[in-house]
């Protein structure tokens, strides 16, 4: 049976996921070998998490409840480290990134 997991994290980031916060959560995303989505409701549409473009689209303001859910391997340490990024506000002007 696969790993699986799912949360969720209110954007309080003052631009929301958009251009800088979207490249940052998709970097993370992409660190996982997990199938990581996200959605803006808990019934969807869910969307890869690992693709700037659909991450970037969503355009999710300030205020936003982001659902985030893996399965695989690493998926609850990947939707972990995802919620974590968010409620640090993207690390804008801070460097936390995750390495190998």
């Amino acid at each position: 049976m696969s790993a699986a997991a799912e949360a969720t994290v209110l954007i309080t980031h003052e631009v929301g996921l958009h251009a800088r916060p979207s490249v940052k959560f998709t970097k993370l995303a992409k660190t996982f070998s997990a199938e990581v989505e996200v959605a803006l409701a808990a019934n969807g549409p869910w969307f890869d998490a690992k693709s700037i473009v659909k991450v970037m689209a969503a355009k999710a303001p300030k205020g936003t409840v982001l659902h985030i859910r893996a399965k695989g391997d690493g998926a609850g340490e990947a939707v972990g480290a995802l919620v974590e990024l968010v409620r640090r506000d993207f690390d804008e002007g801070v460097d936390h990134a995750r390495t190998a």
